[in-house]
């Protein structure tokens, strides 16, 4: 066994037993220091959880805040991308601000879209929270174009859907490569066969990750060949790097995925964790705040 490999090893074992020790102070009737409370189920306001942060955070050095919570300023609502292809790509989905939060749905059945920004940017690191609900397709776009392409972080919360997974959006030839996929639930997690060892044992997952709370995500792009790096509540997933020089820089975007099979099936959850949820599509959410950046050149 290699350095690298055993560092890695040492690395995943200290991420399980740190989240098994929180799990077990949490059981005791100690609450997770930083952690949101669960929304109401039926609402997308996140008044439970406003001025509460995440226990673990990237450093702020460097990072300035691209949305003020208040405003669209720097932004813009697209429609260009192939998930507005119902609407004729005449809308790109919902998106509104709440409670400093970005709330986002499809905004016809099957009609998703972008949300991306005004400037465009090489090498980078970007982070954000997520509190989506289970069942909703999104991701993190970095070096995006008008249209979409990019190379995409994976936000897929549903089953066979990962987070923090490096997708080709768009792209040919394209990749596909995670530490790991759900099953049918938030909570539940499979590792064989992914391209990356999976840095939290499955066992711990439902400690490490919370469901209907803010968890934060963390990317950088460097080079060209791009190599992408992420990070989980400020746990390394995975660092991984293209074949071939593609884009050099882009747009920084957020999506809601277009299509009905990315909102619905019986695997759907709330954020307040119920199971039934609203049977309208257009109402099923997802919810991202402190989106912050720093560049890297």
């Amino acid at each position: 066994m290699n350095t690298r490999d055993l560092t890695r090893l040492v690395c995943a074992a200290l991420a399980s037993v740190s989240v098994m020790l929180e799990a077990q102070a949490n059981q005791g009737g100690v609450p997770a220091q930083g952690r949101g409370q669960p929304q109401g189920r039926g609402q997308a306001s996140d008044e439970a959880n406003r001025g509460k942060v995440d226990q673990v955070k990237a450093g702020q050095e460097g990072f300035v805040t691209i949305f003020d919570g208040t405003s669209m300023k720097g932004w813009t609502i697209s429609g260009k991308s192939r998930h507005s292809n119902v609407s004729k790509n005449a809308s790109g989905g919902t998106w509104v601000i709440r409670d400093r939060t970005l709330i986002a749905s499809q905004d016809v059945p099957g009609n998703g879209g972008l949300f991306i920004t005004d400037q465009k940017y090489s090498d980078f690191e970007v982070v954000l929270d997520m509190r989506n609900d289970f069942g909703m397709d999104s991701g993190l776009y970095l070096r995006s174009t008008e249209d979409g392409m990019a190379y995409q972080i994976m936000v897929d919360y549903r089953t066979n859907g990962s987070v923090a997974g490096v997708y080709g959006e768009n792209m040919k030839p394209g990749f596909n490569v995670a530490a790991f996929h759900f099953f049918d639930a938030p909570d539940r997690i499979m590792t064989e066969g992914e391209a990356y060892p999976m840095p939290v044992l499955p066992a711990a997952w439902p400690m490490f990750w919370k469901h209907g709370q803010w968890n934060e995500i963390r990317a950088r792009i460097v080079g060209n060949p791009a190599t992408v790096t992420t990070w989980i509540n400020g746990v390394k997933f995975l660092e991984w790097t293209d074949t071939m020089p593609r884009l050099s820089d882009g747009y920084l975007a957020l999506q809601v995925h277009g299509g009905l099979e990315y909102v619905h099936g019986p695997a759907f959850r709330s954020a307040d964790t119920s199971r039934d949820g609203d049977a309208d599509y257009t109402k099923r959410y997802v919810r991202y705040r402190n989106i912050r950046i720093k560049t890297l050149r």
